[in-house]
């Protein structure tokens, strides 16, 4: 370990994670690429964990930001109204919500993921008077106690340290093969000896994220919104990570055409890794009290700004045209990948530029990730097992860059399939 990196193990928690993965000191980030303390230049498909869909300090967001706070606008202001909040629910509703005829109250909660989460349960639980959700397996919504209760990954509901009640999980899409688990949901549900009670809410996310990049089918969705609908449950949809153009429209769940009770979203909302989240409530649910939920960093305006300037992207098709191709491109080449090497016993997963590939062999997913840092591209592993490697582009990388990170990967998977064949 260097003596520059020292300064982590001496003074930082030991619950830190990303620097153990990428042991380098980050100074100065643009687009999709970003630079250590010695000059090496990485090609980002990381990108925050999906915080970050525009790449790194994107020009349009970084002037807006900059002559606001040049102007002395204000930065901290709790839920009291500013000209920056009006700006920017006035331009979601009409660039986002209108054109999508959809029509959402919406709530500032906390800055975080798990804040989202956290206040759509509430209120799922205020609104039906009910106390059970029902959750699904692999899911991730975060790391408070409520957002732990409906997330599956052990190691992580471990770290609660209390029992966490009040959620029954259910089996996702493709969870066991030729099962339909929407059959099985409802079957729990219309037995009165099951021991499952008619729940407040469902929560899911359509792409899941941590748990592994599993896509769920339109199909699927569809069912459990109906399903939702049949027995007065509250449909919770997550877009946390999988929103915001990072399945190739801004929603991930509108090609499955549901406009879900609650949305939650954050992570790329600012579009500049401002902390930032929404919850986004059906007008005649909207029924919290006032203060009845709430935080001190809800009113964070420098994201407000941020926030309205990436809404621009979402004005014309260019954007959504561009995930398209270069989704369609990356799909092809880890699809061509897997079948070029079989020794990776991989799976291809995901959608738009959510995708991945797992690996049914031990380990072999974090040992490519590691051999992808030594080469010069940042992504990360996903799933219980860590055993798929993850890639999350900018939405806005180019096509050099695509390609550089792609080869880069294929690159990884030489080396470490090369390593492992070796004889010990």
């Amino acid at each position: 370990m260097s003596e520059d990196m020292k300064v982590f193990e001496n003074l930082e928690s030991e619950v830190r994670s990303y620097v153990r993965n990428f042991p380098t000191i980050f100074t100065k980030t643009k687009g999709y690429k970003m630079w250590d303390k010695s000059g090496q230049e990485y090609i980002d498909f990381f990108s925050g964990a999906g915080a970050l869909n525009y790449g790194h300090n994107d020009e349009h967001m970084k002037q807006k930001l900059i002559d606001y706070i040049v102007s002395d606008g204000i930065t901290h202001s709790l839920d009291m109204a500013s000209a920056a909040k009006a700006t920017f629910l006035k331009a979601f509703n009409d660039i986002i919500l209108k054109p999508r005829d959809m029509d959402y109250k919406i709530m500032f909660p906390g800055p975080t993921g798990t804040n989202t989460v956290e206040s759509a349960l509430k209120l799922a639980r205020k609104v039906t008077g009910r106390t059970d959700v029902i959750s699904f397996t692999n899911g991730f919504h975060g790391m408070t106690i409520g957002s732990l209760s409906v997330t599956g990954n052990a190691m992580k509901r471990k770290g609660a340290g209390i029992p966490l009640q009040n959620v029954v999980t259910m089996p996702y899409d493709n969870y066991v093969d030729d099962q339909d688990s929407i059959d099985y949901i409802e079957r729990f549900l219309e037995d009165n000896g099951s021991g499952v009670a008619i729940p407040a809410a469902m929560i899911l996310e359509t792409v899941q994220g941590e748990g592994g990049i599993n896509a769920a089918s339109f199909s699927w969705i569809k069912k459990i919104k109906a399903l939702c609908k049949r027995w007065g449950i509250l449909l919770i949809i997550d877009e946390v990570q999988a929103g915001v153009g990072r399945t190739g429209s801004f929603f991930s769940f509108e090609p499955a055409g549901i406009k879900p009770d609650i949305i939650c979203m954050s992570k790329s909302l600012s579009g500049y890794g401002l902390p930032f989240a929404a919850t986004l409530i059906r007008p005649d649910i909207d029924i919290f009290a006032p203060g009845e939920h709430n935080g001190t960093f809800r009113g964070n305006n420098h994201a407000f700004i941020t926030a309205t300037a990436a809404l621009d992207y979402w004005k014309d098709d260019q954007l959504t045209n561009n995930i398209k191709a270069k989704s369609g491109k990356t799909h092809d080449f880890l699809h061509q990948l897997v079948e070029k090497y079989p020794e990776l016993k991989g799976e291809v997963r995901g959608r738009g530029l959510m995708v991945g590939v797992a690996s049914e062999v031990e380990g072999l997913s974090a040992k490519i990730a590691a051999k992808a840092f030594e080469y010069g591209l940042i992504m990360e592993t996903a799933g219980p097992n860590d055993e798929v490697f993850k890639l999350f582009p900018a939405l806005t990388i180019d096509d050099q860059g695509l390609d550089q990170g792609l080869a880069i990967i294929e690159k990884s998977v030489t080396n470490v399939l090369k390593t492992e064949a070796q004889p010990v």
